[in-house]
């Protein structure tokens, strides 16, 4: 057995293990899972994938806090709140997050909805031209463009939204992707979004999936950048083409749920 192919045993292993029901308990995916509507999946997915940033305990208690916040009912609070409703936003924190950025998204939701069915055009159509984006990596450059775009957007806001302009690995944007594209049979992530297949989403990478990588010999790139991200998401486009991003689940359980190595 090569080495290649004794990698992608272990990964695919590590795949069917996490890949189930089970995981969502525990993971900031079980935010969006507690809706059903379309639009507050988006939103609330959103937001889970952006605090997901330290403890995943800390990232759903956070992500629950804000949708109570929010009565529990995302898109209607975001399309019909009132000046009053704002006030209940007020004094939320996540790490750097605040009441100022949750407030922005809010406004900026209420905008993007306002014409459009779904957060999926905010990714995958140019606004200004109406032209499809048909990579992931044009998408995350347009999407942070365009959620800026706002009269008085927060600068500080920005740094939540990444893009891979600045060489940012804009893992939690790509993991949001991978929630809303990829699907299977499994039921973990949601696969509502079309606009491109699953073959073409990247890796969610950070620091411990970049460790797990290099370890194992099939990341070489020493930064942990967007540069990175594609470099091992081409390598896993060797072990499955049409679904490299399934090993998100195997590498990242692998760096933070099991400590590997």
């Amino acid at each position: 057995m090569s080495k290649q192919q004794e990698i992608k045993k272990i990964l695919d292993q590590k795949v069917k293990q996490y890949n189930q029901i089970d995981f969502i308990a525990k993971d900031p995916i079980c935010i969006p899972h507690l809706f059903k509507k379309q639009q507050d999946i988006e939103i609330a997915a959103f937001f889970a994938a952006i605090f997901a940033w330290g403890n995943r305990t800390t990232i759903i208690n956070k992500s629950k806090e804000l949708m109570e916040r929010m009565d529990n009912t995302p898109y209607d609070f975001c399309m019909h709140h009132t000046p009053k409703d704002l006030k209940k936003i007020m004094g939320f924190v996540h790490r750097t997050f605040n009441d100022t950025d949750a407030l922005y998204c809010i406004e900026f939701f209420k905008q993007h909805f306002s014409k459009n069915h779904s957060l999926e055009t905010a990714f995958f159509i140019n606004q200004i031209t109406g032209e499809k984006i048909k990579t992931v990596q044009a998408a995350l450059t347009h999407f942070q463009s365009y959620f800026m775009s706002l009269e008085d957007a927060p600068r500080r806001t920005q740094k939540h939204v990444s893009s891979p302009v600045s060489g940012s690995t804009c893992k939690r944007l790509n993991m949001f992707l991978r929630w809303m594209i990829r699907t299977d049979q499994q039921g973990v992530d949601f696969g509502i979004w079309h606009s491109i297949p699953t073959s073409a989403l990247i890796i969610p990478i950070d620091v411990h999936v970049a460790r797990i990588s290099r370890t194992m010999g099939i990341l070489n790139r020493p930064q942990t950048d967007w540069q990175a991200a594609l470099e091992l998401t081409d390598y896993c486009r060797t072990l499955d083409p049409k679904d490299p991003a399934k090993y998100d689940f195997a590498l990242f359980s692998l760096g933070v749920i099991e400590k590997f190595i």
